[in-house]
């Protein structure tokens, strides 16, 4: 106990104290929110892969995906290094850069509403999207990282939040974005030593790697009543696509694909200091993707080894009884209580790591979009530099209080009742489901060709939002309560196909429509202004590069 706390002690301070020496860079806005546009490569690259990775990838997805696919799920990884880190950096990096700095963006609504005629009504549509979608993702990340404080420190879970919520809140709202940047790239360094260490201790633990994958392709039932990829196919958990490939693919477009249009995701490109570096901060982000996002799902692969070992009490019956049932989100946790007491402080660490360096780029990127593209102007008619960076600095406490309200809430009514979105995963398909799918295709799309109108970019935003939401509602109160609803329950499993029931895929679905919608509705509608448009597209002539 005394080196795990140490060892926390210690990361704490640094990251306050960073927070402190780094406050005189977030003075006004543009340095608060983008490090005044000059972050280099390496600060980018750990920035935008700490932000991307988080207690949702090592606690939930990684033990989620892992128990459904076996060895499988080391694909999901790699879809995020390639498709998530080194695709968007190459195709959407430079022309982020040069156009944001051309138009003066420092928001995605903001670019929305530059460029597609000045039109305030998407900007401050996009920005209500954004503060509303990012909580359900906030809140799954105090959840996993609970769960890893709870197994290590045996802390109750509402202590955790609060101790999260607070360090986060100091060095943001005192450092802003650089120091938020400088942070990340400590906490990646955490994370690259320990992925790697806490990999090489379990397959050691299980007699090397050739036994461990001998040991998990015997794996035949379910052992714990978790119900998805069992069958009994022996090796199944070790093939090459394992046992739901179709839904495997899902994963791996909702985690992969979702970032090109998650604007806490596509900021980062806007804050780099040249577009010169980009070439390089693809290459950093890629290896740090491979190692990180591949390493959790390697490791995720063989928590069956580990049986019976996730189960937990969830719900009490109405005559006081304890029902046991089976969670996802507790086969990381039981796999990392068996290691030595420095490795079980070094994963405490890489998960406080990439949850608090997600929370920080999710904080500042809502509270910033709020105060530039809903209040000012419109709220607030004058609104000079001082007072919008003290309304974001406020919104960062706000944001962080209700997300962190609406975890404990979420963890209660589950543990009450058993009736709500009960894991890591679902949470955030929910988030990212409706984000990205709302801004991927109109943002790609708004990079890349003239064409594209503003009620085609309306269209996919109402989409995006409106089937993600009757999807929550769908899932919160007649999935799992079909003794309640009983015609709503079995209208959902007739209208809704079977693939479509997951929130994962139903976010990865969100996606894909959009590039359906934005072009077929840009078709039929008029370009807002050819001369506007024209000019917004001039500034790939130039180079944007920061002096």
């Amino acid at each position: 106990m005394l080196i795990k706390a140490s060892m926390l002690l210690v990361f704490f301070a640094i990251t306050v104290f960073i927070g402190f020496y780094y406050r005189k860079r977030a003075t006004d806005v543009g340095g608060f929110v983008l490090g005044g546009r000059e972050v280099g490569p390496w600060l980018t690259a750990f920035a935008y892969g700490t932000t991307y990775f988080s207690a949702v990838i090592f606690v939930g997805y990684a033990g989620q995906f892992g128990w459904k696919y076996g060895t499988a799920a080391t694909w999901i990884g790699l879809g995020n290094a390639f498709v998530g880190s080194l695709l968007p950096w190459i195709i959407l990096g430079r022309r982020t850069r040069i156009m944001t700095h051309h138009l003066n963006s420092a928001t995605m609504p903001e670019f929305f509403g530059k460029r597609f005629g000045g039109s305030d009504s998407l900007k401050i549509g996009a920005s209500i999207l954004i503060f509303v979608f990012l909580i359900p993702y906030t809140a799954s990340l105090y959840n996993g990282l609970s769960r890893l404080f709870a197994m290590a420190f045996g802390i109750d879970f509402i202590y955790c939040i609060i101790g999260m919520a607070l360090l986060t809140a100091i060095y943001v709202v005192v450092g802003g974005y650089f120091a938020t940047a400088v942070n990340d790239f400590i906490q990646g360094i955490v994370m690259l030593i320990g992925i790697i260490a806490i990999i090489a201790a379990v397959l050691g633990e299980n007699g090397g790697f050739i036994s461990a994958l001998d040991q998990l392709a015997k794996v035949e039932n379910d052992t714990v009543g978790l119900v998805a990829g069992n069958g009994p196919t022996p090796g199944v958990f070790t093939s090459f696509f394992g046992p739901e490939p179709l839904n495997l693919l899902g994963v791996v477009l909702l985690t992969s694909l979702g970032t090109w249009g998650l604007p806490q995701m596509v900021s980062k490109f806007y804050a780099i200091k040249s577009e010169k570096m980009i070439k390089k901060g693809a290459v950093i982000s890629t290896i740090f993707a491979v190692i990180v996002a591949g390493g959790c799902y390697f490791l995720g692969s063989f928590g069956r080894i580990y049986g019976e070992g996730i189960k937990e009490i969830t719900k009490v019956g109405a005559d006081g009884t304890e029902q046991i049932v089976s969670s996802f989100d507790n086969i990381i946790p039981n796999i990392v209580e068996r290691l030595p007491a420095f490795l079980v402080g070094l994963v405490v660490l890489l998960v406080l790591s990439a949850s608090i360096s997600t929370l920080s780029s999710l904080v500042i990127t809502s509270s910033s979009t709020l105060t530039l593209d809903f209040l000012k102007g419109h709220v607030i008619k004058k609104m000079g530099e001082k007072q919008q960076l003290f309304v974001i600095r406020v919104l960062i406490l706000v944001f962080i209080a209700i997300s962190a309200l609406i975890a404990v809430v979420q963890y209660n009514t589950i543990k009450a009742t058993g009736t709500g979105i009960a894991f890591i995963a679902q949470l955030m398909g929910v988030s990212w489901g409706a984000l990205a799918g709302a801004f991927l295709a109109p943002f790609l799309f708004g990079l890349f060709w003239k064409r594209v109108t503003k009620i085609a970019v309306w269209c996919n935003f109402a989409f995006s939002a409106l089937f993600m939401s009757v999807h929550v509602i769908l899932n919160v109160f007649f999935n799992p309560n079909p003794e309640l609803f009983p015609d709503a329950f079995n209208a959902f499993k007739t209208i809704v196909p079977e693939i479509l029931q997951s929130p994962i895929n139903a976010g990865a679905f969100t996606m894909l429509m959009g590039f359906i919608i934005v072009p077929l509705v840009s078709y039929v509608t008029k370009v807002h202004d050819k001369a506007a448009v024209e000019e917004c597209f001039s500034c790939y002539e130039k180079s944007a590069d920061a002096k």
